[in-house]
């Protein structure tokens, strides 16, 4: 797993960075067999959320944050966390007193979700998806927040750019570093780079709408969203209500603890 170095932590440290709190009870799940009966944190709506659901006697808290879940673990009020690797990756730079453990958890597929029925839509962005990692732009974007070389490849829309098909509205949810965050009033990472991307080579002007995690497909299925991006897993419950463009992203879930 590529851990994100320090160069972009930094620029992100504000959303994530968390106040040590002592007295926190001693770390008590050191494997997955130990998640067994624990308190588990999740962000609601997420992949983990659901996983979270089927480990044999465990209490689920949800939050619509990351961040406070990770406060709640180092408070001790939680056991164990459920998160994408990438996004522990900038918990972890931030907080030496939590751990991520040696097992992964799940893998999980990062697809853009669209309305039901809109093939159209789904095959142009497919086709863009393809067009983008075939001459190397997706790999830049996601160098520019995961490698040695992090922040030094930022995606810049080329000059004279067609907009001329109008704006796309993306829902979003701009808790999930380094996919979605905030620096500042505005929102960046890898997905903003990305659907970026893919509007400069389709035509269209990229709008972002920040809400609620589960709240982005309910957008999409309404027409608020013409898309939903957020690190979104493909699951066969969401594929019942919106369709899913090609992958763009497989990564991993993975268990944050507090430091023995």
């Amino acid at each position: 797993m590529k851990k994100l170095i320090t160069g972009f932590a930094a620029c992100c440290m504000c959303a994530v960075m968390l106040t040590a709190c002592s007295g926190a009870p001693a770390n008590p799940v050191h494997s997955i067999d130990d998640l067994k009966g624990k308190t588990i944190g999740v962000q609601l709506g997420t992949t983990g959320d659901t996983l979270a659901e089927d480990v044999e006697n465990a209490v689920v808290e949800k939050y619509n944050k990351y961040s406070d879940a990770v406060q709640a673990l180092k408070q001790g009020k939680i056991d164990a966390i459920i998160i994408d690797s990438d996004t522990a990756s900038v918990f972890l730079k931030n907080n030496p007193d939590i751990q991520q453990l040696s097992e992964g958890f799940a893998d999980e597929e990062y697809a853009i979700a669209i309305k039901m029925g809109n093939t159209a839509l789904q095959e142009e962005i497919n086709g863009a998806l393809k067009t983008l990692s075939d001459n190397g732009t997706l790999k830049q974007i996601k160098d520019n927040y995961d490698s040695e070389d992090a922040g030094t490849q930022a995606y810049v829309s080329p000059e004279g750019t067609d907009r001329s098909k109008g704006k796309l509205v993306m829902a979003t949810n701009a808790e999930f570093p380094p996919y979605e965050f905030k620096k500042g009033t505005d929102i960046v990472g890898f997905d903003v780079d990305m659907m970026t991307a893919v509007c400069d080579t389709l035509g269209y002007e990229l709008q972002i709408e920040d809400m609620a995690f589960d709240s982005i497909i309910p957008a999409v299925q309404s027409g608020k969203a013409d898309v939903g991006v957020a690190g979104m897993s493909v699951t066969p419950d969401r594929e019942k209500n919106v369709l899913f463009s090609d992958t763009y992203v497989t990564t991993h879930l993975v268990v944050l603890v507090r430091k023995d």
